[in-house]
């Protein structure tokens, strides 16, 4: 009899979130970000006449410094709770994972509160980064 009550109490409770519209408003904001990144790397490549590497690169590291700016300013935060997953895009999740936690231990120093704490967060991305990059080249080359 109290397993039906609490069911019920439980089922009354509970929050209805409305998972369609949250995986709508997900694909759309992170596929604005990345048409935004596939826009910079177009400009760098056919307005400057970089070459592809040149222009893939400062496309990164254009895209890394405006989440961070933008986590910084707060406004990324504000797109990350509209979108959910959107946002989650490896470089721009990660570029975000990297400022806001250096933002929240900026009070403890440079050394011991940013430097120490942004890569706490970031740490297993870049392990598993490294090794997986290991893995593939040693397949590629074993097997080439």
């Amino acid at each position: 009899m109290e397993k039906e009550i609490y069911k019920k109490v439980l089922n009354e409770k509970k929050i209805k979130r409305p998972i369609f519209l949250n995986a709508i408003k997900a694909f759309v904001v992170g596929g604005l970000i990345c048409l935004i990144a596939q826009t910079i790397l177009w400009l760098f490549k056919d307005l400057l006449h970089l070459e592809k590497t040149a222009s893939t690169s400062l496309m990164y590291i254009v895209i890394v410094g405006v989440t961070a700016i933008l986590t910084g300013l707060g406004i990324f935060d504000k797109i990350g709770q509209f979108s959910g997953a959107g946002t989650i895009i490896p470089i721009t999740g990660f570029s975000n994972s990297m400022a806001s936690s250096a933002l929240e231990s900026k009070s403890e120093g440079i050394i011991l509160g940013i430097m120490t704490n942004m890569f706490k967060l970031a740490g297993a991305v870049i392990v598993a980064g490294v090794v997986s990059a290991f893995i593939t080249g040693t397949i590629i080359y074993l097997f080439r």
